[in-house]
């Protein structure tokens, strides 16, 4: 017994650091986001609410049936509704009958209900496709930040890392009386500036890595971190289209452009259904009927069943509105709806133009910022040289530990700016990729 308690303790040990050792990739983090994000339950219980009405108004093209009984006691004089007779005593009455209705024409405003309701449904959806593309994005951009920010503390810890072994060497010589102890100082305030750097650095991480848990809405944001990796700029076939082929795939697939496009579609329906008022409207109905009374029973004996089938009945019967004046109503009902056509097309358009700007600037700056990140490159390669050379002349003291500091600062910048250039670089891909439907990937 001992035995398995002990290997359900030890198994739960090591699934439980398992969990807290996870390391998330960016793919993990999107679906994780698509899955659990409040926004997107919100709409897909939206689009659940849509196809109910899609349902209601299929219903409204089938005749209705209901069924209806009543039944009562009297005592003294009174009126019997089934013989409609006057009667003394006490006696019980009873009527039931079942009737159905259907509408035959009503200028077609249930065709065009049931088409508005099969586009609600088509709306609800591309809505929900857009609040996606936006969580995918703002996923991408937040995971990219913690991995800036880690690798940007990456390159300040191995500074410090050398700079402790600079101090130890200038130490001994010091000691040895072969370099000035301004040096061995001027070495100290340098650690002493890689701690603080450090410390910032540490601090960023977390603050990004505790945004990126928010963004996700996981509330254990301290057992929460991305994979350890270090990502080189991502090969794309993006940079084998333009601008314009980019804003064409663009216009068939984001979800707001389809979404305008579905809204005009809405609004056509919108001016035929006020329309359909001005028409007249035509209904069937059909009812069947059928009584019992106690006092026919004492007078002829006739039971209950009997009864049923003696008195019962069929009617049938149609009806016609037709609208004659209504107060101006259906006119204006008409006016709106057309207004709120030519509205909702300026709308779509702005969504068109809007999309178009936005596509035409990413693509400006993922060639911007590609210049940005190989001038950083660049910058870093010439840091790099400079810092070797000055390295060297420290170290057989002809650089004071000055000169060899400010060096030494001017690569960790270089170093830190390309780490900020390159991920700003991978991002702006991504973004460019995502408007022309690039799954979002690191690979």
């Amino acid at each position: 017994m001992k035995l398995k308690i002990t290997i359900v303790l030890l198994l739960f040990v090591v699934g439980l650091t398992n969990a807290q050792q996870k390391k998330w990739s960016i793919e993990e983090c999107i679906n994780y986001a698509l899955e659990n994000n409040i926004d997107v339950e919100q709409l897909e219980l939206q689009l659940q609410s849509a196809k109910l009405g899609e349902s209601d108004a299929l219903g409204d093209f089938l005749p209705n049936l209901n069924g209806s009984t009543n039944g009562s006691w009297s005592k003294g004089s009174g009126f019997d509704q089934t013989t409609n007779q006057r009667v003394s005593g006490t006696f019980f009455s009873l009527n039931a009958g079942v009737s159905s209705g259907v509408t035959l024409f009503n200028g077609l405003r249930n065709i065009h209900n049931f088409n508005k309701a099969k586009l609600n449904t088509i709306a609800s959806q591309y809505r929900l496709d857009g609040i996606k593309d936006n969580i995918v994005l703002n996923v991408a951009n937040a995971y990219l930040d913690v991995l800036a920010a880690k690798e940007s503390l990456k390159v300040v810890e191995l500074q410090a890392e050398i700079s402790d072994q600079d101090y130890e060497r200038t130490k001994a010589l010091v000691e040895a009386g072969t370099v000035p102890k301004g040096d061995l100082l001027e070495l100290e305030a340098t650690i002493a500036d890689y701690e603080q750097q450090k410390v910032n650095g540490e601090n960023n991480v977390v603050l990004r890595r505790l945004f990126l848990a928010q963004l996700l809405q996981i509330t254990d944001y301290q057992n929460f971190d991305i994979a350890e990796s270090t990502y080189n700029v991502p090969p794309s076939e993006i940079y084998n289209y333009t601008a314009k082929e980019v804003y064409d795939k663009a216009l068939t697939i984001r979800g707001n452009i389809k979404l305008a496009e579905t809204n005009i579609d809405i609004a056509e329906k919108d001016v035929k259904i006020a329309k359909g008022a001005l028409y007249p409207t035509l209904s069937a109905s059909v009812g069947y009927n059928t009584s019992y009374s106690s006092f026919v029973k004492r007078i002829t004996n006739a039971s209950f069943t009997d009864q049923l089938s003696e008195n019962d009945g069929i009617g049938y019967g149609m009806s016609l509105s037709v609208p004659v004046f209504n107060g101006f109503s259906v006119r204006n009902n008409i006016r709106r709806s057309k207004l709120n056509l030519e509205q909702t097309k300026l709308q779509a358009e702005q969504e068109k133009l809007a999309l178009e700007a936005s596509i035409n600037q990413a693509y400006l700056d993922v060639r911007s910022f590609g210049k940005r990140y190989e001038a950083a490159q660049k910058t870093y390669d010439a840091r790099k040289q400079a810092y070797d050379f000055a390295k060297e002349r420290f170290d057989v003291g002809l650089m004071n530990a000055f000169d060899f500091s400010q060096s030494q600062s001017r690569l960790d910048n270089a170093a830190i700016d390309v780490v900020n250039a390159k991920y700003n670089y991978i991002f702006r891909i991504k973004i460019l990729e995502i408007y022309y439907g690039i799954p979002v990937t690191l690979e």
